[in-house]
């Protein structure tokens, strides 16, 4: 019997896989999004790891928002980190209004301190004080932090000195440190054309939207773009989209679709409809591109904040335990 040569045998050998957090930084990127991305990492690999893969399912979910479970470290608690999120990208003070909020500001140590501020988590979307903290975090100089994505889409499209700039995601490539937005809850999508319409038109206020931070590309000629994104299903997730052959999003395949003219007769996804079921099938409507000079700011101390020495309290015989309110989000982050 001949034996193979060693070669084709190592050609046979599956390849190994590669996580895209783990890879060293593209050559020609930026201090800012070589900052921007190792940041957003350091946080999913916390969240241990899950992600949407290529086709919109959900492969991987493990530790939540509001849990009392550790993450990865075994130190920092779940809900307790999502707090710091808030806290440290100075988005809380701006929902001071909101129930439970005070209470996540000033974490005591109390069992109602603590079930409040939960709460509180469990009801208000985070993922745009996710993306203000990461940027805050890696010092990204003149980021517009807000706990609603529109605000820093708007600015991108208006300020022409900020660190990002408008585009079309339709059109340019995606590179790391670049933020891909989506509009939410609407009965039609818009795209970029009807997006930059809207904001021509002053009319975005408050709009419901939702922005991912890339963090990897065409990783080995894979055609996926790698993002992750907070409060995505509860958690930091990473998504994985389609790229065609020369780095662009495959929008044929992802923009979400309009095939009935009333919002009453959509297409859902259901046990019988399964091929209406993709998570990565949104409006996507803008890429906000990190500009090449985008400058990081000085650190600066941090005031540090002891999340693991609030643990679970002793109940009292005669105290009931809260009840978090019932929460009000969308099941995908808003």
């Amino acid at each position: 019997m001949r034996l193979l040569p060693i070669w084709c045998w190592l050609c046979a050998w599956p390849a190994l896989a590669i996580e895209v957090c783990e890879l060293p930084p593209r050559y020609g990127s930026s201090p800012a999004a070589q900052a921007i991305v190792r940041t957003a990492c350091e946080e999913h690999r916390l969240w241990q790891q899950p992600f949407i893969d290529r086709q919109g399912r959900i492969a991987s979910l493990s530790v939540t928002e509001a849990e009392s479970d550790t993450l990865v470290n075994q130190e920092l608690i779940a809900w307790q980190r999502v707090a710091l999120y808030w806290r440290e990208s100075g988005t809380l003070a701006m929902v001071n209004n909101e129930p439970g909020s005070s209470s996540c500001a000033a974490l005591d140590g109390s069992r109602y301190t603590a079930n409040d501020c939960r709460a509180f988590l469990l009801d208000t979307p985070w993922s745009a004080a996710f993306v203000s903290w990461v940027m805050t975090h890696a010092g990204l100089a003149g980021f517009p932090s807000s706990p609603s994505h529109i605000d820093y889409i708007r600015a991108s499209y208006l300020d022409a000195s900020g660190p990002y700039r408008f585009a079309n995601p339709g059109v340019e490539k995606p590179k790391t440190g670049d933020l891909l937005c989506m509009l939410r809850e609407r009965d039609f999508p818009l795209g970029y054309a009807g997006l930059r319409a809207a904001l021509d038109a002053g009319i975005t206020d408050n709009w419901p939207s939702h922005c991912d931070i890339v963090v990897a590309t065409n990783v080995n000629d894979d055609h996926t773009l790698y993002l992750i994104g907070g409060n995505v299903f509860n958690t930091v997730m990473m998504r994985k989209l389609p790229l065609d052959r020369k780095g662009r999003l495959q929008l044929s395949i992802l923009q979400q679709k309009n095939e009935e003219k009333a919002p009453n007769h959509k297409q859902k996804c259901t046990p019988a409809q399964e091929n209406h079921c993709n998570f990565n099938q949104r409006d996507w409507a803008a890429l906000l591109k990190l500009r090449p000079d985008a400058a990081l700011v000085p650190p600066q101390d941090e005031v540090a904040t002891p999340p693991s020495t609030i643990g679970p309290m002793p109940v009292p015989a005669n105290l009931p335990q809260a009840t978090p309110q019932e929460s009000t989000k969308t099941i995908e982050e808003k």
